[in-house]
């Protein structure tokens, strides 16, 4: 079996005919066709049902095609490793932050990238965990930072550190100690995030504890940005929550206070990639930065966990 051959099924199984796989792979009718052939006799199977105007794959050929793709995948990019072991010459690295990055001193991250690579062109993409979770896994991003939980299935997920969730409110009446769930639960609240809504890892860690007790938490407003939200606590229109990073941020409204949960609630820093994949040399070396930058931070503020 030939990295050519699995090359010319797997054209042959994508364009319905071996002319059409023939112009797809720049050689000629006849050639593709042997090398079928041969990619058969080696497996003693049938991988196709000849005849009419369009291949037919049969059975063996469906379970072939994940293996043959995987094959030729990693010979291209074991090919792609060797060119860019020395140098990032080139190309686009799509890697996925937290929403709230400037917040975890990631706004110079791709300053410090690029002062480093700057043939590379970097897109961050900047979105609710939740979100970048499923566009890892969908393969539309390389990798990313996010918040835990979010759905795993298909991503490979190293926890960096845990940052504690506060409760923030300006009311003259709010808490000023420790607050329950119940307490969540009955408050008039505004929640940020809103596109995500009750995907949302933070959100989704409350709600969970309110189902557990029997009760709901259902915000009286939503917005997109956690500054808009901040905004209206400050007017005293409703609380929040806000992890202590932002918290103590020097942008924080100064008639906010902050109250941790009576049963210590955290948001769990952690970078994701898919499952399996290959990630590309500049993805690796953006999330390499990354995870220092975000460690090297942690060194320095004690109230946060790191985790080996």
């Amino acid at each position: 079996m030939t990295l050519t051959q699995l090359k010319a099924f797997l054209a042959a199984l994508e364009c319905g005919s071996f002319t059409a796989a023939a112009v797809e792979l720049a050689t000629t009718q006849a050639s593709v066709s042997e090398l079928v052939a041969r990619l058969e006799r080696e497996l003693g199977v049938r991988l196709f049902t000849r005849g009419g105007r369009r291949l037919a794959p049969t059975e063996a050929a469906v379970a072939l095609r994940g293996h043959a793709e995987q094959a030729v995948s990693a010979i291209d990019n074991g090919v792609e490793t060797m060119r860019a072991l020395h140098a990032l010459e080139g190309g686009t690295c799509t890697f996925g932050v937290l929403r709230n990055a400037a917040y975890y001193d990631l706004s110079d991250l791709v300053q410090r990238f690029h002062e480093r690579h700057p043939r590379v062109k970097v897109r961050l993409v900047g979105i609710n965990s939740a979100l970048v979770a499923r566009s890892i896994a969908a393969g539309e991003i390389e990798a990313g930072l996010l918040v835990l939980p979010v759905d795993e299935d298909g991503l490979r997920i190293t926890p960096l550190f845990r940052d504690e969730v506060l409760y923030a409110t300006a009311r003259p009446d709010g808490p000023a100690e420790p607050v329950s769930i119940g307490q969540v639960c009955d408050a008039k609240l505004v929640l940020y995030d809103a596109y995500a809504g009750s995907q949302d890892p933070t959100r989704r860690q409350l709600l969970e504890r309110a189902r557990l007790e029997g009760r709901v938490i259902d915000p009286a407003i939503e917005v997109e940005n956690v500054e808009t939200a901040l905004g209206l606590v400050a007017s005293g229109a409703a609380d929040t929550v806000v992890s202590r990073t932002i918290a103590e941020s020097a942008s924080f409204p100064a008639g906010i206070r902050v109250v941790p949960f009576a049963e210590p609630l955290y948001d769990t820093i952690a970078l994701a990639q898919r499952e399996g994949a290959y990630l590309s040399p500049a993805a690796r070396r953006l999330a390499e930065l990354a995870e220092r930058m975000l460690r090297a931070r942690i060194a320095v503020h004690p109230g946060r966990t790191a985790i080996e």
